[in-house]
């Protein structure tokens, strides 16, 4: 009998992980770590700088900058669940696009939001937005540099027995008598 529904590879049960799911984890694990020193260390200079209003203002630029540079991250780790469906392609950059345009609307609320409050020292909020970008893309960069991943990734090749389509493999044809 045959299976009527297609093969999830990003199930649980078929041990196939897309191969740029655990650069992006990884890359999300750091970002985190170097994020939460950024935070620490630009509320201190920010607090020298301008007092509490500056600690504040460096809070909120490097916040800022982590959530909206790791939202294409997690958009993209969320879309791979779908890898192995038919319609993959399009629920990828659907998903992706979707968040890239989430990330603009916000971007642009939060700027507005942000630009009336008389806690926020301008110059404090702009180094510290700048740090958090310059911080995400080293940690992007140095990420990349380390992980290895081969050119060719996620195929599954006819006879590959840990495929989870093994069922549906090329057989050799019956042999003419």
């Amino acid at each position: 009998m045959t299976d009527p529904s297609p093969p999830n590879a990003a199930s649980p049960s078929s041990g196939r992980v897309v191969a740029s799911t655990p650069i992006l984890a990884t890359i999300l694990r750091w970002g985190g770590l170097l994020t939460a020193a950024l935070a620490i260390l630009g509320a201190v200079i920010g607090y020298f700088i301008a007092g509490a209003d500056g600690s504040w203002s460096a809070l909120a630029g490097v916040l800022t900058a982590a959530v909206f540079l790791g939202i294409t991250a997690v958009s993209i780790l969320i879309a791979n669940r779908w890898f192995g469906d038919p319609l993959f392609v399009p629920i990828f950059f659907g998903i992706v696009l979707g968040g890239w345009l989430l990330k603009f609307v916000i971007f642009i609320v939060v700027l507005l939001v942000l630009r009336g409050q008389e806690w926020i020292v301008p110059p404090v909020f702009f180094v510290g937005l700048i740090a958090g970008i310059v911080a995400s893309l080293a940690v992007d960069v140095v990420v990349m540099l380390r992980m290895r991943l081969p050119y060719v990734s996620d195929v599954t090749l006819p006879g590959d027995n840990s495929s989870p389509e093994t069922s549906r493999s090329i057989t050799k044809p019956p042999a003419d008598s």
